[in-house]
């Protein structure tokens, strides 16, 4: 039997996903639809690797409630093995509450409900040291944050931790994110959490990240006009990586979804197409690009795994776009 080459640690939610008229500060808006979603980062990241053929598995826990039971055999007819995945009795599943609006725009509320519940012995470290990669999401609680801790200064060192904190954990700082990101290889952030977390735009805060112990910073950016210091313009901008060989700026080529569905787990997808090039040994550029495409197949559809791309599809996409086979 072959390895897992990917396990995901992380929160397992159901999105409740409302289409609003407008995000807001304060007042009142229209809710224009509702729909249940399978979610959590770390699963959305797993579940489109498996997509692609990747075997993948994931630790977590739900709870024993029909959402939990939706969410495990999501990720189970993707092809993740979701053998440890942990059903807490009397315990509800976690949920998101997300709002996303016309313009792409979004904000999330976590009830972290069995997440909460994920203890040590939950953990098998074997599973995890047998993989290449370990892909790490925030969960809600200090006491899960600890337990994230002691796993990734366990594990081997011939596994390589992919870290997406999202915006619970940059919110933490970086001192204390330092023992988790001194042993990630590979960081993925948006611009917004790069500010919360280092004080500094994407470029001088990917430096500091890899000051403090990250080997790959990867920085979305959505396709907002960004001017660099030391380049013109880009209006196509989506992604800065920096890596000790040197800085890359990704440049979409793709036709993005007219209008966008919904932006939710834009950036799980970007980290799937990116670990996709990565396991591949792709170079890093080419890691970006992947990325992009995924991010794009994934907002044309409402949820964040509903328009996630088959290995089919994804190389037909990149074929089409950049003239050569994946």
């Amino acid at each position: 039997m072959n390895s897992i080459e990917v396990v995901g640690i992380g929160a397992m939610n159901m999105d409740q996903l409302y289409r609003v008229e407008r995000i807001l500060v304060d007042g009142e808006a229209a809710v224009e639809g509702f729909s249940l979603y399978p979610g959590g980062s770390a699963a959305n990241t797993i579940y489109g690797l498996a997509k692609l053929g990747v075997r993948t598995g994931f630790a977590g826990a739900v709870g024993d409630d029909e959402m939990g039971r939706m969410l495990v055999e999501d990720l189970a007819k993707a092809g993740v093995d979701v053998s440890q995945i942990k059903v807490k009795k009397g315990a509800k599943t976690g949920s998101a509450l997300c709002l996303s609006d016309n313009q792409g725009r979004r904000s999330l509320y976590v009830m972290p409900g069995a997440n909460s519940s994920l203890e040590a012995e939950d953990i098998d470290l074997e599973y995890i040291n047998q993989a290449k990669i370990v892909h790490l999401s925030s969960l809600v609680d200090e006491s899960q944050f600890e337990l994230q801790k002691q796993v990734i200064a366990q594990i081997n060192p011939s596994v390589k931790v992919s870290f997406a904190p999202g915006s619970i954990y940059t919110a933490k700082g970086m001192p204390k994110l330092a023992p988790l990101l001194n042993k990630t290889y590979l960081l993925f952030v948006n611009r917004s959490e790069m500010k919360q977390l280092t004080g500094e735009d994407f470029a001088a805060g990917a430096k500091k990240c890899l000051e403090q112990g990250c080997h790959i910073v990867v920085t979305t950016l959505g396709n907002a006009k960004t001017k660099l210091a030391t380049k013109a313009d880009r209006a196509a901008l989506v992604a800065h990586i920096l890596s000790s060989e040197g800085e890359y700026l990704i440049e979409s080529r793709v036709k993005p979804a007219e209008p966008i569905a919904d932006t939710t787990g834009a950036g799980d997808a970007f980290a799937a197409g990116f670990l996709y090039g990565f396991l591949k040994g792709k170079d890093i550029h080419q890691c970006g690009l992947l990325g992009d495409i995924m991010a794009r197949f994934c907002i044309g559809q409402r949820g964040a795994r509903e328009g996630l791309p088959s290995l089919a599809e994804l190389s037909q996409k990149y074929s089409t776009t950049f003239g050569q086979q994946l």
